[in-house]
């Protein structure tokens, strides 16, 4: 499985995460992976829930979770904001 590394921007704290996510995986798996990681990481100052939802940090667009990675053209270096 090749993996790609991405920056995902945490606006509750202001701190940004360096992660390797697979390509080839739709989105909302990826996006349950980055949530528990970011939490394990804040200690207890983010607490995802079900309503969080992934953007592009450049163009604010909110992430089509059906997608992979692939598909939505995110490549290494791509900034993501999770709110």
């Amino acid at each position: 499985m090749n993996k790609i590394i991405i920056e995902v921007y945490v606006p509750a704290s202001g701190n940004r995460y360096e992660m390797k996510i697979p390509r080839s995986v739709q989105m909302y798996k990826v996006l349950e992976l980055i949530k528990k990681a970011i939490a394990e990481s804040e200690d207890g100052r983010y607490l995802p829930d079900d309503t969080a939802v992934l953007c592009d940090r450049r163009t604010g667009d909110i992430i089509n979770l059906n997608f992979t990675a692939t598909e939505l053209g995110v490549k290494n270096g791509s900034k993501l904001m999770i709110i």
